[in-house]
């Protein structure tokens, strides 16, 4: 259903600017309840990042016979500084089912509390364990990396960090409406920043506000472990599966992002979903824009 000018009007009304931290949590927050819960498979566990013990849930995609199956590694999203494993329940349930993967959920720690890169380094953490088989029953082989929006980016910086410390390397990765850059002023090289960036729910001051709470400095807006568009060196990156938004002030740099990788020789698959919003993966499953979403998913995952 295209966007017409009764819902344009609603969009805009509801799009501002400005992030307040807690009022964005407990906003975020009622996501988590779900009467819909107990139809859920899950386990719950920690893996250690130094001394911290990382929160991850497990979600399997039917009650017997999981041995052997593949498995997704997925990073939340919420501007890296709301939104929670909670908060994510259904959307993780849901997608080990459409896509009959276990789902590995990862619990970072949040900014501004934790900033750039201890996020990242959770993640690092908890991939390392899967992809270097200390897990029993994973094959390192069989696991895909995802992302949506901040997740988006903890993934992409993940594989770039995994290529360059050495220690593991993803085989493939889904970005879905990532964000890669760190300026969403009116000097973004983006058009869609300009086009999309007021009226359609995620504004361009709320990425600006994002950005500032994450970063711990301004030298970490110039890592390219922050914003993976500012790396020099794009060889040796996962298969990629990339979804945009239309209206999504993140859209062109997602597909920036793709472009980049072909260009070094990845093998990378971009698709722009028509008349969606940046977020849009969060609705129900019988949503078109997420069976869209799905469908193209599980024909990436499907070549090997």
């Amino acid at each position: 259903m295209a966007i017409n000018k009764s819902m344009r009007k609603v969009l805009k009304a509801l799009s501002f600017d400005g992030i307040e931290v807690e009022a964005s949590r407990h906003l975020a927050n009622l996501k988590a309840i779900d009467p819909m819960k107990i139809f859920h498979r899950t386990i719950d566990g920690k893996i250690y990042n130094a001394g911290y013990e990382v929160p991850v849930r497990v979600y399997l995609p039917r009650e017997k016979e999981t041995d052997g199956l593949p498995v997704m590694l997925f990073f939340h999203g919420g501007g890296w500084v709301t939104e929670s494993i909670d908060n994510y329940e259904r959307i993780c349930a849901r997608m080990a089912v459409a896509t009959n993967h276990i789902v590995v959920s990862v619990g970072y720690r949040l900014a501004p509390e934790y900033k750039f890169p201890v996020g990242l380094e959770d993640c690092y953490a908890v991939a390392k364990e899967l992809y270097t088989g200390k897990i029993a029953g994973i094959d390192p082989e069989q696991i895909t990396v995802i992302g949506d929006s901040a997740g988006g980016n903890l993934a992409a910086a993940l594989s770039l960090l995994a290529r360059d410390r050495g220690e593991f390397l993803p085989k493939r990765q889904i970005l879905i409406y990532p964000a890669l850059y760190g300026d969403y002023s009116d000097a973004s090289p983006y058009p869609s920043v300009q086009e999309n960036g007021s009226d359609y729910l995620l504004t361009a001051g709320k990425m600006r506000d994002y950005i500032e709470l994450y970063a711990s400095s301004e030298k970490d807006k110039k890592n390219p472990y922050f914003a993976p568009l500012l790396a020099e060196d794009y060889k040796n990156q996962p298969k990629t599966l990339i979804l945009t938004a239309e209206f999504d002030p993140l859209r062109d740099e997602g597909e920036e992002y793709g472009r980049k990788l072909s260009e070094a020789g990845n093998e990378v698959e971009i698709h722009r979903i028509s008349d969606a919003l940046h977020g849009y993966f969060a609705l129900g499953i019988k949503y078109y824009h997420v069976k869209e979403s799905f469908e193209l998913i599980n024909e990436f995952l499907r070549r090997k």
